[in-house]
């Protein structure tokens, strides 16, 4: 029977994970791909992190390089994360013959075209399901289950960590800062959230799905991003009180030859499938031309969920090496951009959720409606709360119908310079007619 040597790049928790899950289900994979999947050289600095993995003689060592350059080693999975020495590690692998297995949606979402290619000129693969939403199989079934379908659009709750802090949010009308310092020592939020709470790290997924979907190489850059930061209390409970949930969502959709792609907070109807997705889950809604919405839902992170993305992709290529050579999916696109249009933000047509700080004054809210509606913005509904609640100023909720994102800003510039107000005001986009099936 064939043996497939398999190197790893990181034993962190999701290398722990891999590694515990090859051991537990040796013989099942092996039923199922019809060869042998050994581990035989594992790299990381810190040594001490296999030694509770039973791991033989000689299959840790510190040298990534000596793993990527072992002529015996069939399938390299980087689990480093980060763009350098990722990077150099699995170009150098690709271009010696070797299949690349990877988590890091960093790396794909900045240097996605060129590994993609180097995989293509050296005739091997590169996987990486784990890269989006950790258990679910999301790459996967954009790929080849959909292969002859077209993606219309797609919302996405991506970040466990996110979710997780607005979850608690909304269920205990907890503080911003004290649930995310809850997320912290639970583990679920690094001690620097950034990445998680400002949308970068959706935004990195965001990338590698619209690669998939359209074809398409889409710099980060291009795609605007909010992040969680600036969400409060208030927002959440009265977001609430207005029928909504408030999610970080991934939002791509094909319009008239226009991709309109964006990461935000947004506001979701709660009898939506997506304002249902708590804690630390993920979910992808995504609507096809053919099949219609579809429901993708469950682990978007930990040990095990992602793990198990990473040894379902080694046994992908596992069985490509046994059964039909490389290449059998073609990659998403070789570099080249296809015909869609990136929509500019201030394009955008949304409707809004407003909340306004103002002094407690009469005719404060026909200022603000006027200069709303001299900017082509119309009111859909009004909460109104006043100085016995929050001590000498008014706050103000409003939803608006829809209106252009451009009008909006120049309107909240308006109201900015207005003397009557305390604050800034926040605004957060919804997204209900656009979660219908169609």
């Amino acid at each position: 029977m064939k043996q497939i040597n398999v190197g790893i790049i990181g034993l962190g928790t999701v290398g722990t994970g891999v590694i515990k899950i090859l051991k537990k289900n040796s013989k099942l994979i092996q039923q199922r791909t019809g060869c042998k999947v050994r581990v035989t050289k594992i790299a990381d600095l810190d040594l001490k992190r296999g030694k509770n993995l039973r791991l033989a003689k000689g299959v840790l060592t510190k040298d990534a390089a000596s793993l990527v350059n072992d002529p015996s080693i069939d399938i390299v999975v980087e689990l480093i994360g980060g763009l350098e020495p990722a990077r150099t590690f699995v170009l150098q692998a690709l271009k010696n013959g070797k299949h690349v297995v990877t988590a890091n949606k960093a790396l794909l979402s900045e240097h996605g075209p060129e590994l993609y290619a180097a995989a293509t000129k050296h005739g091997v693969d590169i996987a990486f399901e784990a890269s989006v939403a950790g258990g679910i199989p999301i790459i996967r079934s954009i790929r080849e289950g959909f292969a002859s379908d077209r993606i219309v659009n797609f919302y996405g709750i991506l970040n466990g960590t996110a979710n997780y802090i607005l979850s608690r949010m909304t269920d205990e009308g907890a503080a911003f800062k004290d649930v995310l310092k809850d997320a912290q020592q639970k583990g679920y939020a690094e001690a620097d959230p950034t990445f998680d709470i400002e949308g970068i790290d959706t935004l990195h997924k965001l990338c590698i799905l619209i690669g998939l979907g359209y074809g398409m190489n889409m710099p980060a850059k291009k795609i605007y991003t909010e992040g969680i930061s600036k969400i409060t209390a208030l927002d959440v409970e009265y977001a609430r009180e207005l029928g909504y949930r408030i999610k970080l969502l991934a939002i791509c959709r094909n319009t008239n030859g226009q991709l309109d792609a964006r990461v935000h907070p947004t506001l979701v109807p709660e009898q939506h499938m997506l304002a249902q997705v708590q804690r630390t889950f993920n979910a992808l809604f995504l609507q096809t031309a053919d099949v219609g919405p579809t429901m993708f839902y469950g682990r978007g992170a930990g040990m095990l969920p992602t793990g198990s993305a990473v040894v379902a992709d080694i046994i992908a290529v596992a069985r490509d090496l046994t059964q039909c050579g490389s290449n059998r999916v073609p990659l998403p696109f070789n570099g080249e951009d296809c015909n869609l249009n990136i929509e500019p933000i201030q394009d955008i047509r949304s409707r809004y959720y407003l909340r306004f700080s103002a002094d407690d004054r009469p005719g404060v809210l026909s200022r603000i409606a006027g200069i709303l509606g001299r900017n082509q913005i119309s009111i859909s509904s009004v909460i109104q709360k006043g100085r016995k609640t929050h001590g000498g100023t008014v706050s103000i909720f409003m939803i608006t119908h829809e209106a252009c994102e451009a009008d909006m800003k120049k309107a909240m510039q308006q109201i900015k310079r207005l003397s009557i107000m305390q604050d800034d005001t926040m605004l957060i986009r919804i997204a209900d007619e656009k979660l219908s099936a169609e």
